[in-house]
């Protein structure tokens, strides 16, 4: 019998005895897409758990019951930070960061100011979790403490932190363009790329000459082909186009594969 038609209790018993994530995230996802009352109060009930498996598992469930709207949000919400009023161990405290990224849209004042006292967590991965709970609000003490990360010494932190305050919100000042522009030159690949989008997105000029250092050094991304397309400027288009015949001719798979992203580009920009 397949997943779908297994009863919600089945799929909760399944759950905590789940012996691979692959297993377990495919009955976490089932149960997300019955957003009804008695999977709200059961997976309410694991959360507020003694036990840290059962705890994670119910956060993992309510934090996405129901895509649009979700189900019983504000109570979901209410719990996350309820939870955080006791030390909970790394794990957990994961879980219930991911769970307040999706759902952060209504955050109160309170709310934030009682996240924000986590931000010298030390776990690579609650760090993660927590840069997802802050991302997309707008929000000076939220955003500051992105910036803060965009410095960290781990370079996927600094990723994720440029990503949340370059284009997760729109809000723009010399504080944000400034923790961006300090990415401009960052060693790692793709946080200098969130960096350019970043900047991108709040139609900085001097973004402009970045770009075209880019394509001259022939550095293709994607994320870099996003900016162009942000910026909408057609003085790029002779670069473009002398990358395009580069490609072509290339018999590097990988260099060749940007052909169709380059015409793509191309032709968007003539429009």
């Amino acid at each position: 019998m397949s997943r779908e038609k297994w009863t919600s209790d089945k799929i909760f018993t399944r759950l905590l005895n789940n012996k691979t994530q692959k297993t377990y995230w495919e009955n976490i996802s089932e149960l997300r897409k019955r957003p009804n009352q008695d999977v709200f109060e059961k997976a309410y009930e694991f959360a507020k758990s003694k036990n840290n498996k059962q705890k994670i598992i119910g956060l993992d469930i309510l934090q996405q019951l129901g895509f649009n709207p979700r189900y019983n949000k504000t109570q979901t919400i209410e719990l996350h930070f309820e939870l955080l009023e006791k030390t909970q161990p790394n794990d957990v405290l994961k879980s219930i960061f991911h769970g307040i990224g999706h759902n952060n849209d209504e955050l109160s004042d309170k709310h934030i100011s009682k996240l924000i006292k986590f931000k010298d967590v030390n776990d690579i991965d609650v760090k993660h979790a927590f840069i997802s709970a802050l991302s997309g609000i707008e929000d000076s003490k939220a955003i500051n403490v992105l910036i803060d990360f965009t410095k960290d010494k781990i370079s996927s932190i600094r990723n994720w932190a440029t990503f949340g305050i370059g284009t997760l919100i729109e809000s723009d000042n010399i504080d944000i363009r400034n923790a961006l522009w300090n990415r401009i030159n960052d060693n790692d690949f793709e946080t200098k790329s969130e960096a350019i989008v970043g900047l991108a997105n709040r139609k900085d000029k001097r973004i402009k000459d970045i770009i075209i250092s880019e394509l001259e050094n022939g550095n293709h991304r994607t994320l870099l082909f996003e900016a162009i397309l942000t910026i909408k400027d057609k003085d790029f288009l002779p670069l473009l186009n002398r990358n395009l015949e580069i490609a072509k001719k290339d018999k590097n798979d990988i260099k060749n594969g940007w052909v169709l992203v380059l015409e793509r580009t191309i032709d968007e920009l003539k429009k």
